[in-house]
C-alpha cells in the first residue's frame, strides 16, 4: 500500500487519467510541456486542440474541473494508494531499463509485490488459452527449468499457458504478471488465487491501466508489448493460427526480440500457429537449455554453475542499494564496456568503477573480458 504520491506522480496520474490511457496522447503532450501539472489546467484548453487531441480528451479536460469530476478523480488516487505497492514513472531509475527504447513504453507502471524483480532477467512464456494437455506440461516444464537456472518467466496472468507458466515459476519464486486490467480486479477471476499466490511467493504483478478499467479487448494486445518488451525473448508454448499470443510474438519481433515455438503434431489445430511462427523465422526448440544456448548469454547461465538447495540465495533475500540502481539499471545480460556505462550515465569513470565494484562484492555484477554484466540472483 502507498502512504503518499508524489508530486510528479500526481500530475503524471493525472494526464493519463485524463486522456484515457491514450499513448499517442499523452505523448504529445508530456513532450510539450516541460511541467505536466500545466499541461491539465483548464486554459490550455486551446493547446491541447491545437496539438490534435482527440474530441473526447478535449471535452474530459473542459469536465475536469468539476466538482464530480474531481471527486471521481479523488477516488481514483484512493483506489491508487490502496491497491499499489509501488508506481514506477519512465524517468525514474527504478523503471525497468528494457522497456525505455520503445516509443510505446508506457509513461507509468502500477505494481504489487516486489519492484526488483522488474529488473532481473526475464522470459516470456505465452499461448493458447485453452491448450492441449500436452501444451500445458510444456509451458509448466519450461518455465520450471528455466526459473530454476535463474530467469524470471513473466506472462499474461491468462487461463492456460499462461497460468501453467506462473506455476512452475513459483516453485522458485520467479514470476511477474502483466495485467490487462487495473490492480483493483483480476481478469479471469478464476486466477485471483494464482496472483495471491504470486504476491505471497515473493513475485510481482503490474499494469499501465489505472484501477477501474474492465478487461477489455483492447487492453490485452498492450499488455502484450509489455510482456515481450521486458523480457530476452518469448517463448510460444503452444497457439492456433488466430490465438492472441501470436500478437505477442509480433510485438517481439518488432521490439528485436527472440521468439522461440515448441513444434507439435502437423495435423494438430493447437499447434498450427507455433508452425507458421517457425516457417516466419521463428527458433523451433524442443528442450529449455536451447533457450540459453540460443540467446547468447554469458557463461554465469550455464547449467554447470547450478548450486544445491543448501547455498540457494533465493532473489527475495538480495536488496539492490538505492544509490546502485541506475547503474544495476543499466547493465544488461550481454555486457558493456566501461567507457559506455558511463557515458549514458553521464557519470566519470572513477565513480562508475567505485560502483562496479560494489555490485560486484554483492554478487550483482561480473567483468568477462573487459565488459560488465548484472548476475542473476541466486547464482
Amino acid at each position: 500500500m502507498l502512504h503518499t504520491l508524489s508530486t510528479h506522480q500526481l500530475d503524471t496520474i493525472r494526464l493519463w487519467y485524463l486522456v484515457q490511457h491514450s499513448l499517442s496522447s499523452f505523448y504529445k503532450l508530456y513532450h510539450h510541456y516541460n511541467d505536466l501539472a500545466q499541461a491539465t489546467r483548464l486554459d490550455q484548453f486551446e493547446t491541447w486542440r491545437k496539438l490534435g487531441l482527440h474530441k473526447n480528451h478535449l471535452q474530459r479536460l473542459q469536465d475536469f474541473h468539476s466538482a464530480e469530476s474531481q471527486s471521481q478523480f479523488q477516488r481514483c488516487l484512493d483506489s491508487i494508494q490502496s491497491s499499489c505497492d509501488f508506481i514506477l514513472l519512465q524517468n525514474e531509475v527504478n523503471y525497468p531499463q528494457q522497456l525505455s527504447p520503445y516509443d510505446n513504453r508506457p509513461p507509468i507502471l502500477f505494481g504489487q509485490g516486489k519492484m526488483d524483480s522488474l529488473l532481473q532477467a526475464q522470459i516470456a512464456i505465452v499461448g493458447s488459452r485453452k491448450p492441449s494437455t500436452h501444451g500445458r506440461q510444456m509451458a509448466y516444464d519450461f518455465a520450471y527449468y528455466l526459473s530454476e537456472q535463474g530467469f524470471y518467466i513473466n506472462s499474461g496472468l491468462a487461463e492456460g499457458i499462461d497460468e501453467a507458466a506462473h506455476r512452475a515459476a513459483l516453485q522458485q519464486h520467479r514470476t511477474i504478471a502483466v495485467m490487462g486490467t487495473g490492480l483493483d480486479q483480476t481478469y479471469p477471476s478464476v486466477n485471483q488465487m494464482l496472483r495471491k499466490q504470486i504476491l505471497e511467493s515473493g513475485g510481482t504483478v503490474i499494469t499501465e491501466f489505472l484501477p477501474g478499467t474492465p478487461p477489455l479487448q483492447q487492453h490485452f494486445p498492450r499488455r502484450n508489448r509489455i510482456v515481450s518488451g521486458l523480457s530476452l525473448g518469448v517463448i510460444v508454448a503452444e497457439a492456433a493460427l488466430q490465438s492472441g499470443s501470436l500478437i505477442t510474438a509480433k510485438w517481439a519481433a518488432e521490439q528485436g526480440k527472440t521468439v522461440f515455438a515448441i513444434p507439435g503434431h502437423i495435423y494438430s489445430e493447437h499447434h498450427k500457429g507455433c508452425h507458421q511462427l517457425i516457417r516466419e523465422g521463428a527458433i523451433l526448440i524442443d528442450h529449455p537449455q536451447q533457450v540459453i544456448e540460443d540467446l547468447a548469454l554469458a557463461t554465469q547461465w550455464q547449467i554447470s554453475a547450478q548450486p544445491t538447495s543448501s547455498t540457494l540465495v533465493e532473489p527475495e533475500q538480495i536488496e539492490i542499494p538505492q544509490h546502485l540502481l541506475p547503474l544495476y539499471n543499466q547493465l544488461d545480460w550481454i555486457g558493456q564496456d566501461l567507457d559506455q556505462i558511463s557515458l549514458q550515465l553521464n557519470q566519470d569513470v572513477s565513480t562508475v568503477t567505485a560502483q562496479l565494484m560494489e555490485l560486484e562484492l554483492l554478487g550483482l555484477s561480473t567483468q568477462q573480458a573487459g565488459m560488465f554484466l548484472r548476475c542473476r540472483t541466486g547464482k
